[in-house]
């Protein structure tokens, strides 16, 4: 047999057990010959290479450490899901989707409420092309090559019994298994690295890592339970679509079912909770979406969760410990966080020893000493958190906390505005605020110092090599290579970013600085008001700044108390000085495609869809999933499905991907 052809021979055999063990559960062979027969392949690909595919089962980790993650725009969002926090709610969502749909039973896919990291998997032509996390639910960062690295995620999809579509983006949770973690902290403690928290943690920072060869050696695993954009396919019920998710070769959750009315909901949902501590995963509920398809759609949506579908929520573990300390923490912003240090107590299979009491109002309203018995929950068994002060064990003597007049980090005088419960810390030389600056100040987002992570900024600070954000645009390789995990490359790498970022915009320049309440958007807004002046910035008043859209009475408030405060004139002035150039906003493309509504299908060959989407937007235009009789145009491209027909049934004007590319010249 030709290499070539064993080659294809064994992909085949490989991704067939790979299906056999990780989708139905019933390998037939063992471990050491799905080994054997991997390194055969690994041996054939290695002596030609020119054979080597990107959907080849050896290609899981086949890439190189990423220096950064991008962000991939959903094409349909990812909308999160209201809360039923008891059995009452439960029932009262089935009245409401009777009544809605006005019928008198109603059918539900019911499914566990996995503990882990929403993620959506997309595949072109049954390859996976590219993969996200959820993000804010209309944009998630670009993980593909870490999620390529789970084994039980398909690089590409079976179509023995179905036909894959075109185009299937399909949600999911990643998740650890119990057993896994354990093994995972064991492995972490024998090589003197930090323990982690809980498998949703482990997780999430498993795919969050920039070298995919460190996330494939975390023992992740995935269920995928919801559509997003399909073309080439249609069902009609979500049963179909998850048993087609199954035939394509994704892992579905077995214990996903159909249920029926109230008493199928709540039987359901009470069984699982019963039953959630013998599961080999951990879950903190279920969920119930509507079954048909055609009532999704008449249903709809709020603006961030669908109206056919409800979260319920398990009764939260609780726990008791006692208060041993209160530590103020002071964040980046100068917020002073009181944190209660309780005796270590597990609460629903996390050790919390920990917990915060939010601001001096939350204290008060609890009545809170040290030396206090207190009541803990793990709020959706996630965020832990005091429930009441166990009054008949509190010490005798013992007084309420009251958070101190000055900062614990740098004695400067603490305020609280009328605007907010929180007291602040506004000296921006504060110690403990300046790591947590000048981390922002460095981040993406902001001025974007490529190498300037938080490890170096710790040993920066501590070191006192920088005092100031101002500082860093004083640093000299010379002085950085006598840093831990900096040699002299690396050094000399991150004095030229330092210097890349002098040239940037009013916007980023203005986000960077960490005003209190000024974001990205504000920042923007500013941008334009002030025509990138920072000078005329600095000068403003308070009468000019709420008359701007966009601009409210707190953050006008805290841009006058940040500018009021003459070291920070001082800092922002030396970064000036150190050369730092606010270049003009660029003008924005033409907006010829203004109020149009486009509608891509099919495959693309120059473009992917993102890029394509990209181009829509910045031309004024819109983007659609869905063909309509509001679509403009649909750009159908080679193998171009059901869309394609409705735009010829609803007769909307079809370009080809070449006309669509010669409408923008």
């Amino acid at each position: 047999m030709k290499p070539k052809d064993r080659i294809a021979e064994l992909r085949k055999i490989l991704n067939e057990h790979s299906y056999r063990y990780y989708i139905i559960n019933d390998p037939i062979i063992s471990d050491g010959e799905y080994d054997h027969l991997f390194r055969e392949l690994e041996l054939l690909e290695n002596d030609d290479p020119a054979l080597i595919n990107i959907d080849s089962p050896t290609q899981r980790v086949g890439s190189s450490p990423a220096l950064e993650f991008g962000t991939i725009k959903h094409n349909v969002p990812m909308l999160s899901l209201s809360n039923a926090m008891n059995r009452e709610e439960i029932i009262a969502f089935n009245e409401r989707m009777k009544k809605g749909l006005d019928k008198k039973s109603i059918t539900y896919m019911a499914e566990p409420k996995l503990d882990g990291l929403g993620v959506e998997l997309v595949y072109e032509n049954g390859v996976l092309a590219h993969g996200t996390t959820r993000g804010d639910g209309f944009n998630g960062e670009n993980i593909t090559h870490n999620l390529r690295t789970i084994r039980a995620v398909p690089l590409s999809l079976r179509k023995e019994e179905i036909p894959y579509p075109n185009l299937l983006e399909v949600r999911g949770e990643v998740f650890i298994k119990k057993n896994d973690f354990i093994l995972l902290n064991k492995n972490q403690e024998s090589k003197g690295l930090s323990l982690f928290a809980n498998p949703r943690n482990a997780a999430a920072g498993s795919l969050r890592q920039l070298d995919p060869t460190i996330t494939a050696d975390r023992p992740l695993s995935i269920y995928c339970y919801e559509a997003g954009e399909i073309d080439g396919n249609e069902f009609q019920d979500h049963q179909s679509f998850l048993n087609a998710l199954k035939n394509w070769g994704l892992p579905v959750n077995p214990l996903i079912k159909i249920v029926v009315d109230a008493l199928g909901l709540t039987s359901y949902h009470e069984e699982l909770e019963t039953k959630r501590n013998q599961l080999p995963y951990e879950i903190d509920g279920t969920v119930f979406k509507i079954n048909d398809y055609n009532a999704r759609k008449i249903l709809g949506a709020r603006s961030r969760s669908p109206r056919w579908a409800i979260a319920g929520k398990f009764k939260a573990q609780q726990g008791t410990s006692i208060i041993r300390d209160i530590d103020i923490q002071v964040g980046r912003t100068g917020a002073l966080t009181p944190v209660a240090r309780l005796d270590p107590v597990q609460v629903a299979g996390v050790t919390v020893a920990n917990v915060t009491l939010h601001n001096q109002d939350e204290i008060d309203r609890k009545d809170v000493h040290i030396g206090d018995t207190v009541l803990i929950e793990r709020a959706g068994d996630v965020i832990p958190k005091i429930i009441k002060v166990i009054i008949d064990k509190r010490p005798h003597g013992t007084k309420r906390f009251r958070i101190s007049d000055n900062c614990p980090a740098c004695n400067q005088t603490i305020y609280r505005s009328e605007s907010e419960s929180i007291f602040r810390c506004y000296n921006i030389l504060c110690p403990k605020q300046i790591k947590g600056r000048i981390q922002h100040f460095a981040s993406k987002r902001a001025m974007n110092i490529d190498g300037l992570g938080h490890k170096i900024v710790d040993q920066l600070v501590e070191d006192k090599k920088i005092t100031s954000i101002a500082d860093l645009f004083s640093l000299e390789s010379s002085e950085l290579k006598e840093l831990d995990r900096l040699g002299e490359k690396s050094a000399e790498n991150l004095v030229k970013a330092v210097s890349f970022s002098k040239n940037t915009t009013f916007a980023r320049f203005v986000f960077a600085l960490g005003i209190r309440n000024v974001g990205e958007h504000v920042a923007k807004v500013l941008e334009k008001k002030f025509s990138s002046n920072l000078k005329e910035f600095i000068k403003t008043d308070y009468n000019e700044l709420i008359e701007i859209d966009g601009v409210g009475p707190i953050v006008a408030e805290n841009i006058i108390q940040f500018w009021s405060d003459q070291s920070n004139q001082n800092m922002v002035q030396q970064c000036l000085d150190y050369g730092i150039k606010l270049k003009k906003k660029e003008r924005k493309k033409e907006p010829i495609f203004n109020g149009r509504v486009y509608v891509f299908t099919g495959k693309l060959e120059k473009l992917n869809r993102q890029t394509a989407k990209e181009i829509v937007d910045e031309r004024g235009g819109k983007t659609s999933g869905s063909v309509s009789k509001k679509t403009s145009f649909v750009i159908a491209g080679p193998n171009a499905g059901s869309k394609l027909n409705k735009a010829k049934k609803l007769k909307v004007p079809i370009l080809s991907e070449k006309e669509f590319l010669d409408s923008l010249i």
